[in-house]
Parts: C-alpha cells; sequence; structure tokens
C-alpha cells in the first residue's frame, strides 16, 4: 500500500506527495475492518490542515462509488481531474469530465461512478458549511517584501 510522504514541516507551513496522479490507485483508505476503499487517499491530517479535508480518488472504467453517503456539517467541492462518468447529488446524475467541480451541500445523498474507458481522477475539499459569499477573497495582503529564491 502506498504511503504519503512528509517534504517539509516548517513553522508556517506542511507539504506532503501523494506521487504522480496515476499512482492514487495504489492507496486504499481502510475506514474499518471491513470497510476498505481502493484508489483513494485523505490528506488534510498529514498537512495539519484545520479547517478542511481533502482527499484524491480514482476510479477504474466501469466502477463506482458503491454507496450513498451524506454529512453532518461539511460542504464538499469535488474537482475531476481527469476522465468522465456520473455524479449522482439527491437522485439527479450530473455529467462529469476533467474540468468539471461540484458542490454538494451536507444533506446532498451523493455518489459516483466511472462511465468512461480511461480512469475517472477528482479531488474532493471537504470544509465547514458557511453561507455563500462568507469567504472573501481579498482576504490576502500582498507584501512589499522583495521576493528572494
Amino acid at each position: 500500500m502506498k504511503e504519503i510522504k512528509t517534504i517539509a514541516d516548517i513553522a508556517n507551513a506542511t507539504a506532503i506527495d501523494l506521487g504522480p496522479l496515476n499512482e492514487i490507485k495504489d492507496y486504499v483508505l481502510e475506514l474499518g475492518p471491513n470497510v476498505k476503499i481502493p484508489g483513494k487517499v485523505f490528506g488534510g491530517a498529514a498537512i495539519k490542515a484545520g479547517g478542511a479535508d481533502f482527499s484524491f480518488q480514482v476510479f477504474a472504467p466501469g466502477t463506482e462509488g458503491g454507496f450513498y453517503h451524506v454529512h453532518k456539517d461539511h460542504e464538499e467541492l469535488y474537482f475531476f481531474l481527469s476522465g468522465e462518468g456520473e455524479y449522482q447529488v439527491d437522485g439527479k446524475n450530473i455529467p462529469v469530465k476533467e474540468g468539471s467541480v461540484v458542490r454538494v451541500a451536507p444533506a446532498g445523498k451523493r455518489t459516483v461512478r466511472n462511465t468512461g474507458s480511461t480512469p475517472l481522477t477528482m479531488l474532493c475539499i471537504q470544509y465547514k458549511k458557511a453561507e455563500p459569499g462568507s469567504v472573501n477573497p481579498s482576504d490576502g495582503t500582498i507584501l512589499p517584501d522583495p521576493v528572494k529564491w
């Protein structure tokens, strides 16, 4: 089974290496003794993210999530990085492909499947639900310090 590598852990940053996207299939997420999900890896704890989590997952052609799930407090953003398939929310099938993004509210009953002939790879960002517009893109501050490499 593939493992996450820490490549930097400094005062204000942590960096990890999950390996090439085409190797995500080599991870196995173990949720219990009888629940193992191949091709899925969570990285939030490894990177010490406090307000969000993320996972990469890959589905081989003809495979699917295999179960529905919902959340209590967390919204999810799904970014589709390769392949094509369908994302189902509350019984509605949404076609997805490389470049598609799907947001799902906590109560949305969701699952996914690969309908294509190549792997379907997605990145999921999970975070606590907030009101739309409550995150301000101008939160950042440009500093006058010159960049030095």
